[in-house]
């Protein structure tokens, strides 16, 4: 369990590049939320890539996140790979903390074009990713699969720096 606690309004959120030894939380927030959930060896070694840019949603003095942002940024382009904060605590704004913090670290890498794909039907993460000034730009048919054996359509979206 990565919560021993109710989640607290005093507790403190701050946002930090996330290590190789968060692979397992990160595998298990990735398994809440997405039907094909991503193995914590392939996690770590996405971590440790440095093409890749992570960060990680932590409480108060946790040492474990609580949410996390993965994207692989090449040249002066990213592709926001994942964004996941426990179902718990959705709701409450800390995944508008985390993107903030997110696309401030991609700024930094040189990243100016910003590409996430979105699940069809989360409307949750399109509004959260329509704040930043992403836009829709294409679909892909058929690219999420669901628990149930349906396959769903891809959001293609994008955010053009000034």
């Amino acid at each position: 369990m990565i919560f021993r606690r109710f989640f607290d309004r005093s507790a403190v959120a701050h946002v930090a590049p996330l290590q190789a030894e968060h692979a397992r939380t990160l595998a298990a927030l990735h398994a809440e939320a997405f039907a094909r959930p991503w193995q914590a060896v392939d996690l770590e070694f996405m971590v440790a890539d440095p093409m890749m840019a992570g960060d990680g949603l932590f409480l108060s003095r946790s040492r474990q996140p609580c949410g996390f942002a993965l994207s692989r940024v090449v040249l002066d382009e990213a592709e926001i790979l994942t964004i996941v904060v426990t179902r718990r605590l959705q709701g409450r704004g800390l995944g508008r903390t985390l993107l903030a913090a997110h696309l401030a670290r991609l700024a930094a890498k040189g990243a100016k074009t910003l590409h996430p794909e979105v699940e069809e039907g989360n409307a949750p993460a399109i509004a959260l990713y329509e704040t930043f000034g992403f836009l829709k730009t294409g679909r892909r048919e058929g690219y999420y699969a669901k628990p149930d054996g349906r396959r769903v359509a891809a959001h293609l979206m994008q955010r053009v720096a000034p």
